[in-house]
């Protein structure tokens, strides 16, 4: 059996538990996948939606398939960063209500970053994860 992530929010750092995340991830030897940034894009193509709200859900859902197909669940997630274009505590809140419930507990390391502009000019969120690989066993 594999084992666990150990996740840590030391006293001498803010309590990131609190809010749904750890400020240390520490994962035993093993394999690795780095999940390239997921944005609003769906594999059937078709137009990206408007809002931060729906654009959420859609990469909540391709990050759900990219562990599906290493057979990885969110416990597995070491860390993740989420790149948003308008980064402030309402949009904040928009990405972690959704993404919360995607994690189902498991409190990644995470980082969150303002940016400019992602790979086009509609896409607001851009979500990247770096994922201990599950033993077969």
């Amino acid at each position: 059996m594999q084992t666990p992530i150990q996740r840590m929010n030391p006293g001498s750092l803010p309590d990131a538990g609190a809010v749904g995340y750890s400020q240390i991830s520490v994962a035993e030897r093993g394999r690795l996948a780095f999940v390239s940034g997921q944005v609003a894009w769906r594999r059937e193509g078709g137009a990206v939606p408007g809002t931060l709200t729906e654009q959420t859900a859609i990469v909540v859902e391709n990050l759900g398939a990219a562990l599906a197909a290493i057979g990885g669940g969110p416990h597995d997630i070491i860390q993740m960063r989420i790149y948003v274009t308008d980064l402030r505590p309402e949009t904040q809140e928009t990405v972690m209500s959704q993404l919360s419930v995607f994690l189902a507990g498991a409190q990644p390391s995470l980082t969150g970053v303002g940016v400019a502009a992602l790979a086009t000019p509609e896409l607001q969120i851009e979500i990247e994860m770096v994922v201990r690989v599950p033993d077969k066993g």
